[in-house]
């Protein structure tokens, strides 16, 4: 007898397992309950056999790399406006199959419609005022790349005419100018991957000081990966200033907004990342001629200032000038000498007026007209009779000297001199 099978995936076991047509079966059952559904994306593959009744393509999300495989009618094909290509951004009515002999799922699509030029450029506008929202378009967060890059980073087409513009010039501009070039896909289903790794893979690269993102001119669907906001915010990620020279000079791509810089053409972009080699030798010629013709006539000034000067008298005879000085000195010092002498002898004769009113008031010229001073021998000089007693010894002082007296009772009564 046998064992019944679980009805839910969440009831089996090890010991109840379901048996590949069941668990086929039950997502064939889960699939079919899925609503129909409209997609977009873009076209990668697309497998139109001759006498076919159904043609089978791939869609693949353009910001990642997603894809679907695909199956419609070759009539719905037919129907279209006009004929399906790769690369071709396209949105489809689907409905999910699951095919349990191969146990894989494919979509069922029922309508197909090609996105228009017009809806297209509708999406980059819009996705435009949503990144100058953010500030990614702002001016304060470009950078501006160096005068002379030890190395540029190119990505660019395989093989294609922007590369050889690009390196071509610059090298012409600049011998030798080292690049790092990058091949990737520019344009289709692989190219937001491809261009925003390689622009990743440069970024990391320690020399690289510039790098430049370029392809020629194409449709707007040919240049729609470069206004994916996958590839856009990978350029503004970027810490190496990045050149934008997608196109010609009528496109503007969002990547022309975000880059650091923006070429109008594969050739302008080597002129913004290299000087000109030949212009920049020019230049410094002219300025060795510049400054050494302004040497030249700064010198031949100076000299003519130098000739007005030594023509002066006073430089003619360079003598003049210090017997001028000198015979102003001279003159200050007979000057000065004679003052001196004046004023010696006023105060010379100064000096003698004082000299005669100091004698005419001294006790010698007193003592001189006949005068005497008597002390006693301590000194104190006798200026009364009654100051001196009989038997006193006193000191008598004349104009020419001194003696000593003793005072004693004569007879007319006056005291005697010893």
């Amino acid at each position: 007898m046998s064992v019944p099978l679980p009805e839910k995936a969440a009831e089996t076991t090890a010991e109840a397992p379901w048996p590949v047509r069941v668990l086929s079966m039950k997502i064939a059952e889960y699939v079919e309950r899925m609503s129909v559904t409209w997609v977009e994306g873009q076209v990668v593959q697309l497998n139109v056999r001759p006498g076919a009744r159904t043609a089978y393509l791939t869609l693949r999300d353009p910001d990642v790399n997603m894809s679907l495989s695909c199956s419609i009618r070759v009539t719905a094909l037919d129907a279209m406006p006009s004929p399906l290509t790769q690369g071709a951004r396209v949105v489809v009515q689907a409905k999910p199959d699951y095919w349990t002999q191969r146990g894989s799922l494919m979509m069922d699509l029922r309508q197909i419609r090609p996105v228009g030029v017009g809806e297209l450029l509708a999406r980059i506008e819009y996705l435009k005022q949503h990144l100058r929202s953010e500030g990614l378009f702002e001016a304060s967060r470009k950078r501006v790349p160096p005068f002379l890059p030890r190395r540029v980073g190119l990505v660019c087409g395989r093989g294609s005419a922007a590369e050889r513009d690009v390196v071509e010039n610059a090298r012409r501009r600049w011998p030798g100018l080292p690049f790092d070039i990058r091949q990737v896909a520019v344009q289709g289903s692989n190219a937001v991957s491809e261009v925003s790794g390689a622009v990743a893979a440069l970024d990391s690269v320690e020399d690289v000081d510039v790098i430049v993102v370029t392809r020629g001119g194409g449709s707007v669907e040919d240049l729609l990966p470069f206004s994916n906001e996958t590839m856009v915010r990978a350029v503004a990620n970027a810490r190496t200033p990045v050149v934008s020279a997608v196109g010609h000079d009528v496109d503007t791509p969002l990547l022309d907004l975000v880059a650091d810089v923006r070429a109008s053409t594969p050739t302008d972009a080597a002129k913004l990342i290299c000087p000109d080699a030949a212009a920049e030798r020019a230049t410094i010629v002219e300025g060795r001629s510049r400054l050494r013709a302004n040497l030249t006539q700064r010198l031949a000034r100076e000299r003519r200032g130098l000739r007005e000067l030594t023509s002066r008298p006073v430089l003619a005879d360079r003598t003049a000038f210090v017997r001028a000085q000198r015979e102003a000195v001279t003159s200050l010092r007979r000057r000065a000498r004679h003052h001196v002498g004046a004023r010696l002898q006023r105060e010379q004769d100064r000096v003698g007026h004082l000299r005669a009113q100091a004698r005419v008031l001294s006790p010698v010229s007193t003592l001189e007209r006949g005068y005497a001073i008597v002390q006693h021998p301590d000194g104190e000089v006798v200026s009364e009779r009654g100051d001196v007693a009989v038997h006193d010894l006193l000191r008598v002082t004349v104009a020419d000297g001194d003696f000593a007296v003793r005072v004693s009772d004569g007879q007319d009564g006056r005291p005697d001199a010893d």
